[in-house]
C-alpha cells in the first residue's frame, strides 16, 4: 500500500489557505472567516462549509437535519454528527441561538438577539414573531441566580375545518 503525504504550508502569505483548505478570496468567505476567528473558533473546512450556509444566506432557522441536507446538496460531504457538533460549537461561541420548540427537536437561529417565535405544529417550522410583543413584567430570578435569557415560543396549528 502506497501512502503519500501532502505538505500543507503552515503560513501562506496569500491569505487564501484556511486550515489546509483553498478558498476563493470573496467577501462572503472573508466574512465567515472573520466570524469564526472573532468567536475564537479555528476555521476548519467543516466549520467554513457550514458557516457559509448559515451566515451568508440571511437570517435563518435550521435544524441539524436540514443543514445536513443543504451541505450534502452542495457536495460538502460531512456526517450528521459533524453537523450537530459544529452547531453546538457555534452556539457555545455565541454565533447561534438554540431554540427547543417542541421538546424534541432543536432549531438553531442565526439571530442571537432576544425575540419571540411561532412554532408551526405539524409543519415543523419556526418563524419569528413580528415586532410588537411586549412584556410588562417578568419574574424575579431565584436567590443566587440571574435570568440568562427569555425564550417565548407560541405554538400554532392549522384550524380544523368545521
Amino acid at each position: 500500500m502506497d501512502i503519500q503525504a501532502t505538505n500543507i504550508p503552515a503560513v501562506d502569505d496569500s491569505g487564501s489557505d484556511v486550515a489546509g483548505l483553498e478558498l476563493p478570496p470573496d467577501a462572503g468567505v472573508q466574512h465567515c472567516l472573520k466570524l469564526l476567528v472573532d468567536a475564537g473558533l479555528r476555521p476548519t473546512r467543516q466549520r467554513m462549509a457550514l458557516g457559509r450556509l448559515l451566515f451568508l444566506r440571511g437570517h435563518r432557522h435550521v435544524t441539524a437535519e436540514s443543514l445536513f441536507e443543504e451541505a450534502m446538496a452542495t457536495s460538502a460531504y460531512l456526517s450528521l454528527a459533524t453537523v450537530y457538533n459544529t452547531l453546538n460549537q457555534f452556539t457555545e461561541a455565541g454565533l447561534l441561538r438554540r431554540i427547543a420548540a417542541d421538546g424534541i427537536k432543536s432549531f438553531f437561529d442565526t439571530d442571537t438577539s432576544v425575540h419571540p417565535h411561532f412554532y408551526l405544529e405539524g409543519e415543523d417550522m419556526l418563524v419569528d414573531v413580528a415586532e410588537g410583543l411586549a412584556f410588562t413584567r417578568i419574574p424575579e430570578a431565584l436567590p443566587g441566580h440571574e435570568i440568562a435569557r427569555l425564550d417565548v415560543i407560541v405554538h400554532l396549528r392549522r384550524k380544523r375545518a368545521p
